[in-house]
């Protein structure tokens, strides 16, 4: 009697359940917006070639949006890694992907700038909203009209080239020999280091281009011509694949051809600490630019301490900071991602994809609420595009950067700022 009893309430409960949700659903009534409201943020970027800088890009991103428990104005975000393989046509493909998916909010770019020079275009004039935190090249954030869609945190290539040369001349070499890659990454860093050594009555002692995918004994060619020409110094731009040949080329060669290289930090995206090891770079004179923070100073902020915490707990390949790999990708997305959520939080999300975007771009073109990164506290980091503010949509500037080398445990440390006063476009 009391299990017959029991059964029939129990009948008579999961009837009215359905009887009320058929006529929830009759009446056109729905669900809480709450239970499906979600956005999603691409990553295109290079899994395949520079693997290293974007789960680093990843990670940095995660950790920022883990901060806020993965919801931005009540929406739940996740991120979607598209691999393009270091291909422009693959990211033009993803590109067309991200259009075509109505949870889709905005796009994360990786290491490669190739991928955002050829598709400049089609990003700003299909208005998608696009957040770089790497890609140097200078004319990725600068338009010939008002119509921008890309912001960068990252090192600028309009101010890079400038950097790294009045480093070298603050160091004492007065006669660099130009190696660099002959992509548009390549072409922007040439004319602002010839810029930056003009300012100094200094002429390059040469230039040589190289392509991706060169030989060892190709690339030792380029080097017994660099030192040919009476250099003191190799200012490098290229990705970790091709960093790596050239110090395998200049380590076999004898050392009195040997040259001090002050590089890009295109070769950190990648295994170059791995095969180039300590032992190797001990036989080489090697820096390159950085970005002003390290997990690996001495003193960090409540704020660093804070993340790297995070990304222990989320991701079991991190124990302490040595575990942060290409850390530059890891800090840059970490801090684009915190601007990104402040605009979000300013701008409000409705739904409508388009209205969205739109709107979280004014945002980020004017946050009224600072924001506190890793590499600084941001005030009014992007403002609106003009062509008399090409500078708009950058978040660091010269006063952000310093130089860094490479560790006995293959982790970057940075150099003091070594000032120097002929800069040309800094921004504070």
């Amino acid at each position: 009697m009391e299990i017959h009893s029991y059964l029939t309430k129990k009948n008579i409960l999961a009837l009215f359940h359905t009887t009320f949700l058929t006529l929830f659903l009759t009446l056109g009534v729905t669900l809480p917006a709450h239970a499906n409201k979600s956005y999603s943020i691409y990553l295109d970027a290079d899994f395949t070639g520079t693997k290293t800088a974007s789960l680093s890009i990843q990670q940095g991103i995660n950790v920022a949006l883990a901060e806020e428990n993965n919801r931005i104005s009540g929406y739940q975000f996740e991120v979607i890694a598209k691999d393009h393989k270091g291909n422009s046509l693959r990211s033009k493909r993803n590109l067309e992907s991200f259009l075509a998916d109505n949870k889709a909010l905005l796009v994360f770019s990786g290491l490669h700038s190739p991928p955002l020079l050829a598709h400049k275009n089609f990003i700003n004039n299909n208005h998608i909203l696009l957040l770089n935190p790497w890609a140097a090249a200078g004319p990725i954030t600068r338009t010939t009209d008002k119509n921008n869609w890309i912001f960068r945190l990252s090192i600028d290539d309009s101010n890079a080239g400038y950097f790294i040369s009045n480093h070298a001349l603050s160091e004492g070499f007065n006669k660099p020999f130009l190696l660099l890659e002959d992509t548009g990454w390549g072409h922007s860093n040439k004319k602002t280091m010839e810029k930056a050594l003009a300012a100094s009555n200094i002429r390059p002692k040469g230039i040589t281009w190289f392509n991706w995918g060169l030989g060892i004994n190709h690339a030792k060619l380029l080097l017994r011509n660099a030192k040919s020409s009476g250099a003191d110094v190799i200012f490098f731009v290229g990705n970790a694949n091709e960093g790596k040949t050239f110090a395998k080329a200049m380590l076999v060669l004898e050392k009195e051809l040997q040259l001090p290289i002050r590089s890009h930090w295109g070769i950190t995206g990648g295994d170059f600490a791995e095969e180039i090891n300590n032992e190797a770079r001990e036989q080489l004179d090697l820096q390159f630019i950085q970005t002003k923070f390290s997990f690996l100073a001495p003193q960090q902020s409540s704020l660093a301490q804070q993340v790297l915490s995070q990304a222990i707990a989320i991701y079991p390949e991190i124990n302490t900071a040595n575990d942060i790999k290409a850390a530059t990708g890891f800090i840059h997305a970490y801090d684009l991602t915190k601007l990104l959520i402040a605009a979000i939080n300013q701008s409000g999300l409705t739904g409508d994809k388009h209205h969205d975007i739109k709107a979280i771009k004014l945002a980020l073109e004017d946050l009224k609420l600072s924001v506190q990164g890793l590499i600084k506290n941001y005030q009014t980091p992007f403002s609106t595009y003009t062509l008399d503010n090409t500078n708009a949509h950058e978040a660091l500037g010269l006063a952000d950067y310093t130089m860094g080398y490479y560790q006995v445990d293959n982790n970057v440390a940075l150099l003091p700022s070594i000032p120097f006063s002929k800069v040309v476009n800094e921004k504070n």
